[in-house]
């Protein structure tokens, strides 16, 4: 049977739990002759909490994913911070629709392909470590870019952006270049709370699906359909 923990989340799904029992386990005999017994119960309590937060941070969710191929589903987990038009010459090349999903530190952080895509590019971007609620974080954070383009028609150029946030401080990318992903397939994941984004061709037939304020599931959450 699968454990349901992200490989992506190696060696912390290993080190920090087995840290915290470690401490769970010699907290009663060494805090004994100076600490109350509540003062002790409530440390293991905070303890355990601690651990269950760690586990559920890296789990790894089984998900049916929708076969559909007019639609571009949720890269990531969380929230809709942002949805903008704006232009995006790099690899784009022209005006795009930029949905901005921030997840929280109670969010699955996995990664998630859109849709069926090709990889052409993987652009890793040193930064800083704002807020990932901010738009602007996109500019000026640390950020890995997976340039990909549409295997069905319509075969446009879609961005997903991995930013990191205040708290994050590793993103975590297994894809390369000519790799081809299945629509709601893994490929990477950011360590704590972040940010990713979702960029595509501006056209009148990509209908966004979701408002500011929407939660999201990845691989499963449809923000655009093509009509």
């Amino acid at each position: 049977m699968k454990i349901p923990l992200t490989k992506y989340g190696w060696p912390q799904v290993v080190v920090w739990p087995a840290t915290v029992l470690a401490v769970m386990t010699v907290l009663p005999v060494a805090s004994r002759a100076f600490s109350p017994p509540w003062a002790i119960v409530l440390a293991e309590v905070v303890l355990g909490v601690v651990l269950v937060w760690i586990l559920s941070f890296f789990r790894d969710p089984r998900r049916c994913y929708p076969s559909d191929s007019s639609v571009l589903l949720a890269p990531a987990d969380g929230r809709v911070t942002s949805i903008e038009l704006l232009q995006e010459d790099n690899f784009i090349g022209g005006s795009a629709l930029r949905i901005g999903i921030f997840l929280s530190i109670f969010d699955t952080h996995i990664n998630r392909a859109p849709c069926k895509v090709r990889v052409e590019k993987v652009t890793y971007k040193r930064g800083k470590y704002r807020n990932a609620m901010d738009p602007d974080s996109s500019r000026v954070n640390e950020s890995n870019d997976l340039g990909l383009v549409r295997t069905d028609e319509p075969r446009d150029r879609l961005i997903v952006r991995q930013i990191s946030g205040a708290i994050a401080r590793r993103i975590v990318c297994r894809v390369s270049q000519g790799q081809e992903l299945a629509g709601g397939e893994e490929f990477g994941m950011i360590k704590f709370g972040s940010r990713t984004e979702l960029y595509l061709t501006a056209r009148e037939n990509a209908k966004c699906l979701v408002r500011i304020g929407d939660k999201v599931k990845a691989g499963l959450t449809p923000l655009v359909r093509y009509e």
